[in-house]
C-alpha cells in the first residue's frame, strides 16, 4: 500500500508561483511511476506532470515551459514547481503513484492517489 500526501496548495494572482510537494509513505516508491494530476471543477481530471521509475519526465501540453518536476527517492517526495500561473491552473491537484508501466499521463492507470491540494490562479 502507498499513501501518499500533498502539500503547498494556495491562491495566487496570474503570473505567481506556487511549489506543490508530495510525500509517499512508502520507501519502494523508486520502483513507481508517480506525479502530479489536477482536476477543474466539471472537468475531467488530466495528467499534469509524471516522472516514471527510469527518471523519465513527462509535461502536458498545456504547462510545458510552465512547471517543473522533480523527485527526492532518499526523502521520498515530489515536487511540482509552477511558474507563470494562470486562471486556466486552477484545479485540485493530486499527487498519484503506480506500479504499472506505460500510459504515464493518464489518470486511469493510477492506483494510488492523495487526497488533493487546491490551486487557485485570480486574474
Amino acid at each position: 500500500q502507498v499513501q501518499l500526501m500533498e502539500s503547498g496548495g494556495g491562491s495566487v494572482q496570474a503570473g505567481g508561483s506556487l511549489t506543490l510537494s508530495c510525500t509517499a509513505s512508502t520507501v519502494s516508491i523508486y520502483y513507481l511511476d508517480w506525479g502530479w494530476f489536477r482536476q477543474a471543477p466539471g472537468k475531467e481530471r488530466e495528467g499534469v506532470a509524471v516522472i516514471d521509475r527510469d527518471g523519465t519526465i513527462s509535461i502536458a501540453d498545456s504547462v510545458q515551459g510552465r512547471f517543473t518536476i522533480s523527485r527526492d527517492n532518499g526523502k521520498n517526495t515530489l515536487a511540482l514547481q509552477m511558474n507563470t500561473l494562470k486562471p486556466e491552473d486552477t484545479a485540485m491537484y493530486y499527487c498519484a503513484a503506480k506500479w504499472t508501466m506505460g500510459r504515464v499521463l493518464d489518470p486511469t492507470e493510477y492506483k494510488y492517489s492523495g487526497q488533493g491540494t487546491q490551486v487557485t490562479v485570480s486574474s
